[in-house]
C-alpha cells in the first residue's frame, strides 16, 4: 500500500512540473510582443526627425534679392527692378526667367518677346552665355534701339553678379552674328553701362 501511495505522489509531482514547464515556454513565446511597442515608437521618432531635417534644409535656403534691367518706355534708358527669388533656384537662370515675366513697376516695359524661352544659363571664366529659342529671333520686332535695350537689358542683368564680366547670346546653343542685323553679338558683351539710368 505504501509503495501505492509513493507511487501517486510521485506522478501528481511529475504532472505539476510538466504543467510548469509548459506555461513557462508559453510565456516566453508571449514576451517579445511588449517590446515591438517601443521599436515601432523609435521608428516614428526617426521619420519625425528626418522630416524635421528635410523641412530645416528647404527653409535655410531661402530666398534671395537679385536685381534685373528693363527698358523705360522712351527705350532711352534700362531701369533697375528688384526681384526675390527662390534661394533654391539657379540665381542666372531666375534672373533671366525674371526678364521674361516682364517688369512689375511702372515705367518700364518689356524687352523680350513674349514667344522666347531660355535654354540654358552658363557662366564659365567669366562669360555667361544665355541660350534662347529661336523664337528671340523670329518675334523680335525692334530696330536698332530695341535690339540695344534687349541686349543690353541682358547684358546688365547677368553682369550684376560679381562674376560674370561678360554676356554672350546664343539661339538653339548656337553662336550668332546678330539679333536683327544692328549689334555684333558674335562675340561676348561687356556691362553696358552707358544704358543704366542713373539713380
Amino acid at each position: 500500500m505504501k509503495t501505492k501511495a509513493i507511487k501517486r505522489i510521485l506522478l501528481a509531482l511529475v504532472a505539476v512540473l510538466a504543467l510548469a514547464l509548459v506555461a513557462g515556454c508559453d510565456s516566453q513565446k508571449e514576451s517579445p510582443a511588449p517590446s515591438s511597442a517601443p521599436a515601432s515608437s523609435t521608428t516614428g521618432t526617426n521619420e519625425a526627425k528626418d522630416k524635421g531635417t528635410d523641412e530645416g534644409s528647404k527653409a535655410a535656403k531661402g530666398q534671395q534679392t537679385i536685381t534685373v534691367y528693363f527698358p523705360n518706355e522712351d527705350g532711352t534708358k534700362l531701369l533697375a527692378e528688384k526681384r526675390t527669388v527662390d534661394g533654391a533656384k539657379d540665381k542666372y537662370t531666375a534672373a533671366v526667367e525674371a526678364l521674361l515675366a516682364g517688369p512689375k513697376e511702372k515705367g518700364a516695359v518689356a524687352i523680350l518677346p513674349k514667344q522666347a524661352k531660355l535654354r540654358s544659363v552658363k557662366v564659365t571664366n567669366g562669360v555667361a552665355k544665355v541660350d534662347f529659342t529661336k523664337e528671340l529671333q523670329k518675334s523680335f520686332v525692334g530696330g536698332s534701339t530695341g535690339e540695344e535695350m534687349l541686349v543690353g537689358s541682358v547684358v546688365d542683368t547677368l553682369t550684376e553678379f560679381g562674376e560674370v564680366k561678360k554676356v554672350q547670346i546664343l539661339v538653339e546653343g548656337k553662336e550668332i552674328d546678330s539679333l536683327s542685323g544692328h549689334m555684333d553679338l558674335s562675340v561676348p558683351i561687356a556691362r553696358m553701362t552707358n544704358l543704366l539710368q542713373k539713380k
